[in-house]
């Protein structure tokens, strides 16, 4: 399970927490203890998966100085604010923001004419805020809204996914040690399997990203925002 998570999530930059979390859940463990095992996961594995984006070189420096601190913020704020903030009621809404979002980035992978790379992207720091912030309180999204909405103004897809996995990092730290100074951590045995199945899968999941073409990737971007976005959706509807 974890090595199929990190593979998705360190490939095209987003999913890893959604993943894991519905196997776990479809397991039988509880939404909360779930929750705290993925993201206590997560630590190592952003962790092997930003050093490996780092090494070859699918990293925008200052693009992660801008992502970090506002992630760590919002992350931290989120996991406070969990026991009392309706997460539940707020997926369908980011849902459907991500579905035309990622019916958007195929669009423009499909039906652009000239290469089109390295745009300076703008609002990064809300957007840091808010994905960190999503990412405590609805149990997974800094990937699919960080790296959609980067990919969505023009960012270089490689460095987007590299940068937005490394970030990753100092957001569900913040976010676990949160976790673990409110409810604690449970079942160590998950945990441990997720780590060991991420922290193999990363290096393989860079290279890819390295030299998969920018327009595949987008495209794949693209597909699983509208996949897990309709998700949501449909498990909101229910």
């Amino acid at each position: 399970m974890g090595f199929v998570a990190q593979m998705v999530d360190g490939a095209i930059g987003m999913a890893y927490g959604i993943s894991a979390s519905t196997a776990l859940l479809s397991m039988g463990v509880p939404p909360a203890t779930a929750s705290a095992c993925v993201h206590a996961a997560e630590t190592f594995t952003t962790a092997a998966s930003g050093a490996a984006h780092w090494k070859l070189g699918n990293i925008d420096r200052k693009l992660l100085v801008r992502l970090v601190v506002p992630g760590m913020v919002g992350g931290a704020l989120g996991a406070y604010a969990l026991s009392s903030l309706p997460g539940e009621k707020l997926k369908p809404f980011i849902a459907i923001y991500l579905l035309l979002l990622g019916l958007f980035i195929v669009w423009k992978a499909v039906g652009q004419k000239e290469k089109r790379e390295g745009v300076e992207p703008k609002a990064v720091a809300p957007l840091g805020l808010f994905g960190g912030f999503l990412d405590a309180v609805g149990g997974g999204g800094w990937g699919p809204l960080v790296t959609s909405s980067l990919l969505g103004q023009g960012t270089t897809p490689r460095y987007a996914i590299g940068t937005v996995n490394l970030a990753e990092f100092f957001v569900t730290l913040t976010i676990s040690t949160t976790f673990f100074l409110t409810v604690g951590l449970d079942l160590w045995p998950i945990i441990t399997g997720l780590i060991l199945g991420g922290i193999i899968a990363a290096p393989f999941a860079a290279y890819a990203t390295k030299h998969i073409p920018d327009k595949v990737l987008m495209i794949m971007v693209g597909t699983v925002v509208v996949l897990l976005s309709l998700r949501t959706l449909l498990n909101s509807l229910a």
